[in-house]
C-alpha cells in the first residue's frame, strides 16, 4: 500500500510559500540547503496540518507523493501505535516547525481547545513551545492587566508600540526553551531561529499587522470578528516570576520543556546518547552529526540540520550525538 510505514524517513524541507513575514535564510543555512525563496520562514516537519484555509499547503508528502496524513489514516497503528490510536485516533497530536524570524513577528495569541471547539469547530487549540537556536528577545505575556475594551482599542488603532510595551521582553540564548500556553500574547523577535513544537492547528489571533504582508482586519480574527476573538486572549498580567516559570535556561539533556507543557507534547534534547520507546517521533539533528540506531540493529546517520520521522513500527530506538526528539503528549 502506498505510504505504508516501514522505517525512519528523512524529510526534506517543507516551507509554505508567501507567508506574511520575512525569513527562510536561517532555515536553509541550518539545513545546509540552497537558499530559500523570500517569505518562507517556516518549515513544517512531519506535518498532517495545513495552512488554515489553504489545504494541502503545509502538509508533508512522502517520497511517493502520498500525503503523510493519508498514509497515517490508511495504516494508523503502524505509524502511531495501538495505544496512541486507542486514545487519540489517527491524530498525530503534534506539529513540529523550524521557524526563522526574518522580522519581529506580530503580537498575537492562540485559542485554547475549548474556545476553538466552540467557535471554529477545530479539534485542538494551539499551545506551543520553542527551543532556541539563535539568540534574541521574545515577548511573552502581559506585564499589566487590561480590559477587553482597552485591548480592542489598541488593535483598532494599530498602536503597535503600545501593544509591544504591554508584554514582557525576555532575552533568550541558544538552548533555552519557552512554553507558550494558549491565550498568552507573544511575539518572536527578529533574528531568532528556533524549533517549535505545537498542537497541530494553524490558529492565530493577530493584534497587529502594520508592516506585515497581511490584511489583519480580514484575516486576524479567525473569521469571528475581533470582539469575539479577543475573548480567547489572556488579559490579566503575569508577574515576572510567572513568566520565568515558562522559560528554562539551557536545561540539561532529557526533557527540556516546563512540566505544564506535557499535556500537549514532549521535547527531549540528546547530547550524547538516549533511548526512546516505539512511537511517532521527529528527530532534528543539531550542530554536529548524530545517528539513529533501531532495536533491529539498523543504523542511520543524521546529518546536521536534518529532520527524520520515526514511525511506531520502527520499534524502540537510540539517538546518539546532538539532536532534539519531539513526540506527542506523554501517556500516548
Amino acid at each position: 500500500m502506498s505510504g505504508t510505514a516501514v522505517g525512519p524517513i528523512l524529510l526534506p524541507s517543507n516551507q509554505p510559500p508567501a507567508r506574511f513575514y520575512r525569513g527562510g535564510r536561517r532555515i536553509s543555512e541550518f539545513r545546509h540547503e540552497l537558499p530559500s525563496p523570500p517569505n518562507t520562514p517556516e518549515d513544517w516537519v512531519g506535518s498532517t496540518t495545513s495552512v488554515r484555509g489553504n489545504a494541502p499547503v503545509g502538509m508533508t508528502r512522502l517520497g511517493d507523493g502520498t500525503l503523510l496524513a493519508d498514509a497515517i489514516a490508511s495504516d494508523p497503528k503502524s505509524w502511531l501505535g495501538s495505544d496512541h490510536v486507542a486514545r487519540f485516533g489517527i491524530d498525530t497530536m503534534l506539529l513540529v516547525k523550524l521557524l526563522d524570524a526574518g522580522q519581529r513577528l506580530p503580537v498575537h495569541a492562540h485559542p485554547d481547545a475549548s474556545f476553538a471547539a466552540r467557535h471554529i469547530a477545530a479539534t485542538h487549540g494551539k499551545a506551543e513551545a520553542w527551543y532556541i537556536l539563535t539568540p534574541g528577545v521574545v515577548h511573552l505575556g502581559l506585564n499589566q492587566s487590561v480590559t477587553l475594551e482597552q485591548l480592542g482599542a489598541l488593535v483598532a488603532q494599530q498602536d503597535t508600540a503600545a501593544l509591544l510595551a504591554l508584554t514582557h521582553g525576555v532575552p533568550v540564548e541558544p538552548g533555552d526553551t519557552v512554553f507558550v500556553p494558549p491565550g498568552v500574547l507573544h511575539a518572536i523577535g527578529e533574528g531568532i531561529l528556533l524549533v517549535e513544537v505545537q498542537e497541530p492547528e494553524d490558529l492565530s489571533i493577530l493584534l497587529e499587522w502594520k508592516g506585515f504582508d497581511l490584511d489583519g482586519e480580514h484575516d486576524g480574527h479567525l473569521g469571528l470578528g475581533f470582539e469575539l476573538a479577543l475573548k480567547a486572549v489572556e488579559i490579566h498580567a503575569r508577574s515576572r516570576d510567572e513568566i520565568d516559570s515558562l522559560v528554562r535556561r539551557a536545561p540539561p539533556p532529557g526533557s527540556v520543556l516546563s512540566a505544564e507543557s506535557e499535556a500537549f507534547f514532549r521535547l527531549d534534547r540528546v547530547h550524547s546518547r538516549a533511548d526512546f520507546p516505539a512511537g511517532f517521533s521527529i528527530i532534528i539533528a543539531l550542530d554536529t552529526a548524530a545517528n539513529l540506531t533501531l532495536a533491529s540493529g539498523a543504523e542511520m546517520p543524521l546529518h546536521p540540520g536534518s529532520t527524520t520521522l520515526v514511525p511506531h513500527v520502527s520499534g524502540s530506538f537510540r539517538v546518539g550525538g546532538d539532536a532534539l526528539v519531539a513526540r506527542p503528549p506523554a501517556g500516548s
